[in-house]
């Protein structure tokens, strides 16, 4: 093989994201993404489908960890139209950095944590989890390209496949915050885009 094809071969893999670390991913379905929970059953959103899902990255260690706690409030109260689904990342702080079995047993005992609770996710470091490469992609999701800045950043989708809601962290979940995203769990069409540091929960 000539040096020119030798050549021309590097520069098309590195214009189609195969060396420069891009998406490759084609889905543009989240429900068909699939991923495993702590235990390491496979599952994906599809299970939860008629819901509005809020999506949220956690870590044991965060000065924001106690969100557990409102969080679980929070899915108790609108069970029948809130999923919530956890996924530990160690890309904030290193502030996730026990095994599966670990954070299992964390969530159990110290807020006794009843919705999903996923195996740990990369988000900012390769290779990017699916759920957050869609999350974080406007030509998968329709308009959002930022990624999470911390720990307990949230996305909330609606019934119908569609982002609705990106958040940014704060160190409680408080009252007023809980009946804003309600309105918006009890309207099955709502559709808000607020900008980055708009703060919802």
């Amino acid at each position: 093989v000539s040096i020119r094809l030798k050549l021309l071969f590097l520069y098309l893999t590195i214009s189609l994201g195969i060396i420069s670390g891009k998406s490759n991913m084609t889905v543009k379905d989240i429900y068909s993404i699939k991923f495993n929970n702590v235990v390491g059953k496979e599952m994906s959103l599809d299970e939860f489908k008629g819901k509005k899902i809020l999506v949220v990255n956690v870590a044991s260690y965060c000065g924001y960890t106690r969100q557990y706690k409102d969080l679980q409030i929070l899915q108790d109260r609108y069970n029948d139209k809130l999923q919530i689904i956890a996924f530990p990342c160690n890309d904030f702080g290193s502030q996730e950095p026990g095994s599966e079995s670990q954070i299992a047993k964390f969530c159990e005992t110290k807020y006794n944590i009843k919705f999903p609770i996923m195996s740990k996710v990369n988000i900012r470091s390769y290779p990017i989890h699916p759920i957050y490469e869609w999350l974080t992609n406007s030509d998968f999701n329709g308009w959002n390209d930022s990624k999470p800045r911390w720990n307990f950043y949230k996305y909330l989708i609606d019934e119908n496949d569609n982002l609705n809601i990106k958040t940014f962290y704060n160190s409680t979940i408080s009252e007023e915050r809980i009946c804003f995203l309600s309105t918006h769990i009890r309207s099955r069409y709502s559709v808000i885009r607020n900008q980055e540091n708009n703060s919802v929960i």
